[in-house]
């Protein structure tokens, strides 16, 4: 019943999430990036899940590849998103892209979902915003974003989640999520279990445990510009404006 992180949960994964408003986050993030001169026809979506975020940059017109770690996921997202999308398999820290876009730049690279949370040290998110660095051309953008400190610390309000879903097929599945944090290790740790019909009607079980830790604007500063941004802003979403103390998500606009 206990899985890696992002295996089984890809088969129920746009079910529990259809809620996610990544068409507003494409536009919250093409909107900065034309306000800061930015003609986008390339972009590379990192950590590109099922392609949820991706299917909105096709549809903005762009020349897309999607990169993830995890097969499962890719295999849910390829099902998904039209055949002149690319996808490939990588780490985040270490990925190359595959030979037809090997030593391509692009426009726009992105990072949603605080994917780049469940890098677990400094060292990890620093490889990871160096290779998204490499990947564009100068004066290319990158746009993510991740939660914070006090995003990690408190999740979810009573620290737990739970409802139905329905799969594009009809199956009916069950999640109840529970978060803690572990001030030790200083990450959050969600306990996903899932329950879902099977085409036979039977009932299957799973469980995956996710990781993630929080960075704080302070954090991620030094790893920007280790990383060979020119210059960023850490902003909220929908607004733009500086982040406070208080913020549990935070979006970082680096320039190349």
């Amino acid at each position: 019943m206990q899985k890696p992180p992002f295996t089984a949960l890809a088969a129920v994964y746009d079910a529990i999430m259809a809620d996610v408003e990544y068409g507003h986050w494409a536009d919250f993030v093409l909107t900065y990036a034309n306000d800061g001169g930015l003609e986008v026809r390339s972009a590379l979506d990192l950590a590109c899940g099922t392609g949820g975020f991706t299917l909105e940059l096709w549809r903005a017109g762009f020349r897309v590849h999607g990169v993830d770690g995890s097969l499962e996921m890719l295999e849910v997202a390829r099902e998904r998103l039209p055949a002149e999308v690319t996808l490939s398999l990588g780490d985040l820290r270490t990925f190359e892209l595959p030979d037809p876009l090997r030593g391509n730049s692009f426009d726009l690279v992105t990072c949603v979902f605080d994917s780049l949370n469940n890098l677990l040290t400094p060292a990890d998110l620093g490889a990871a915003l160096a290779r998204a660095r490499a990947q564009l051309r100068s004066g290319g953008l990158l746009a993510c974003d991740l939660n914070t400190r006090l995003g990690v610390r408190e999740l979810w309000e009573e620290n737990a989640i739970e409802g139905l879903a329905a799969t594009p097929e009809g199956r009916e599945v069950h999640y109840h999520w529970t978060h803690h944090y572990d001030p030790e290790g200083d990450v959050g740790i969600v306990q996903a279990f899932c329950r879902i019909e099977d085409s036979q009607g039977d009932l299957q079980e799973f469980v995956e445990e996710h990781r993630e830790r929080g960075y704080d604007p302070a954090d991620l500063e030094p790893l920007l510009r280790r990383a060979g941004f020119a210059r960023w802003e850490i902003v909220e979403y929908p607004d733009y404006a500086p982040p406070t103390p208080e913020t549990p998500r935070i979006w970082v606009f680096a320039w190349a």
